[in-house]
């Protein structure tokens, strides 16, 4: 009797279509074609399970188990575990697997045949970084411990691991105790004192590295930039001799996180310059449309969106809500609901920056509706969808609707107001003339308010004309912002209003005192 025919080898047909159903994300495509090569009598192919193996993680999450399962099982049937391929694959699997079914994926592994079970180093170290990724070192430590045999790789997850978790003592005593380190060892170490915040300690271990890659470099550019210590990521950077794009994405990243927005799209336009053209990616386009969000550099912005389908890049949703920010901040307000509705998946983030940018130009309708979409949803707001809709309500000057919204955020959203939003709040307040309510407002802040609260209600304080009330906010605004000469000038007004000209002329002179000047145009001359 003739043996059934073989699915093929890496390029039959059969494995073929799998593999291409696996590499685009569809991972029911690709188990349905494995199944139907099956139904047409084909042998098992280790090739196309291998395929399969790889998909399983990208299936709606309650299906990667019982998935992993039932193939497991399959291969077990089939005797192919020994299969490099497939043993590989399920490797992997098992390390998605591991931080959410902790105990499952173990079993499975405890129950593998000899290949792929403790014994094997590859599954091991799979199982080891899995743990880590976890977070549970006790279990790591335990395993580490176990292995009959261990390599650099091993070696270096238990250091990754440890110094990522704030062992650092611990990591470092794993380094020293190293039967051979190499330049991954050394990254991770310095990851490890970069992401505790031990600046200093990272520079020492990166000054003592007999080699360097540019993950060093770009470890510790990152780490500075985490940290606001621009200026020293910025010399690394220029230190570096070949600059690939993960680097020119930390530097510029660095800037535009840091709000050096300007420094930010100044690299971006030294990498595109002929003699270095490095072609740009997602994470460059990201952190580009961020500085030219924090620049309102409308005109940059398009002709960077232009410039993405020229180098090739795909408008993905993280994009598309970047420009969303960008288009609403510059008051394109058409642009940003086209790139919002064309979002494939809306989360909170891109309801936010929607809301923020209604609430910015007045929109209170569509704020409010962009609100009630995402409640529906089941979307839960944070801190900066309220600033939005807050700002809305502030604008129409709905004074109730505002009091209620902020209420909400504490009551039913379990929301700590910031100052952005007391400062709103107190705006409001102000400007509809509820002055004891907006100072009892900011005094009831639990941490110390800051100047733009202050400022907000010498603002309300000026536009009612309360002498009273505006002396002591004013003072708490000298006492924050000594330098700033719009207070004074704030309260010279509340003066002037008052005819109390001798007042106006001792705030003049401690302003000469100060070395301060008026804002051009401002005065404090009445006109009744």
């Amino acid at each position: 009797m003739r043996a059934p025919p073989s699915s093929g080898g890496f390029n039959s047909p059969w494995t073929l279509a799998i593999r291409v159903a696996a590499d685009q994300g569809r991972p029911r495509r690709a188990i349905a074609l494995y199944l139907a090569s099956l139904r047409s009598s084909c042998r098992p192919c280790p090739f196309a399970l291998a395929a399969v193996l790889k998909s399983v993680p990208r299936l709606p999450e309650h299906a990667v188990l019982p998935a992993a399962a039932s193939l497991h099982a399959h291969l077990l049937r089939l005797g192919l575990l020994s299969h490099p391929y497939p043993h590989a694959a399920l490797s992997h699997l098992y390390s998605h697997l591991l931080p959410p079914h902790h105990n499952h994926a173990r079993g499975l592994l405890d129950d593998a045949p000899t290949p792929l079970n403790r014994h094997s180093l590859v599954s091991s170290n799979s199982l080891l970084a899995s743990l880590l990724r976890a977070g549970d070192i006790p279990a790591a430590r335990a395993m580490f411990e176990a292995m009959p045999a261990r390599d650099v790789v091993s070696w270096n997850s238990m250091v990754a691991g440890l110094a990522k978790a704030g062992h650092l003592d611990e990591a470092i005593e794993m380094f020293d105790q190293m039967p051979e380190t190499n330049v991954a060892s050394w990254n991770a170490l310095v990851s490890g004192f970069m992401a505790q915040g031990h600046l200093a300690q990272a520079q020492e271990l990166f000054q003592r590295m007999p080699t360097r890659n540019n993950v060093s470099w770009i470890t510790m550019i990152s780490g500075y930039a985490k940290a606001g210590v621009v200026q020293a990521a910025a010399n690394l950077f220029d230190r570096m001799g070949s600059k690939d794009l993960y680097a020119w994405n930390a530097m510029i990243s660095c800037y535009a996180q840091n709000g050096c927005a300007r420094e930010a799209l100044g690299i971006f336009n030294r990498m595109l310059k002929p003699h270095i053209w490095v072609v740009p990616n997602e994470k460059t386009f990201s952190s580009v449309i961020s500085a030219c969000s924090q620049l309102g550099d409308l005109r940059f912005g398009l002709w960077v969106e232009s410039f993405m389908g020229y180098v090739g890049v795909d408008l993905d949703d993280h994009l598309r809500t970047a420009l969303v920010d960008l288009y609403t901040k510059s008051g394109r307000m058409d642009r940003a609901f086209d790139l919002f509705r064309g979002l494939r998946s809306r989360d909170v983030v891109s309801y936010s920056a929607m809301i923020v940018g209604c609430g910015m130009h007045g929109k209170l309708n569509e704020a409010v509706g962009l609100f009630k979409e995402m409640s529906k949803a089941r979307i839960d707001p944070n801190a900066v969808t309220f600033v939005g809709l807050l700002s809305a309500y502030s604008h129409a000057g709905l004074l109730e609707e505002a009091r209620a919204c902020f209420t909400s955020m504490t009551s039913r959203y379990r929301i700590n107001p910031s100052m952005e939003h007391y400062t709103i709040m107190v705006d409001i307040l102000g400007r509809c003339g509820k002055l004891e309510e907006a100072f009892q407002l900011v005094m009831q802040i639990p941490v110390c308010p800051d100047a733009s609260v202050w400022g907000a209600l010498l603002l309300a304080c000026r536009l009612h004309n309360n002498i009273e009330l505006g002396e002591v906010v004013a003072s708490k605004c000298f006492e924050l912002e000594p330098e700033e000469s719009g207070y004074y000038i704030l309260l010279g007004n509340i003066y002037a209003q008052a005819k109390k000209w001798d007042k106006v002329k001792g705030l003049r002179k401690m302003m000469a005192e100060r070395g301060l000047s008026k804002t051009p145009g401002s005065s404090w001359v009445h006109v009744a």
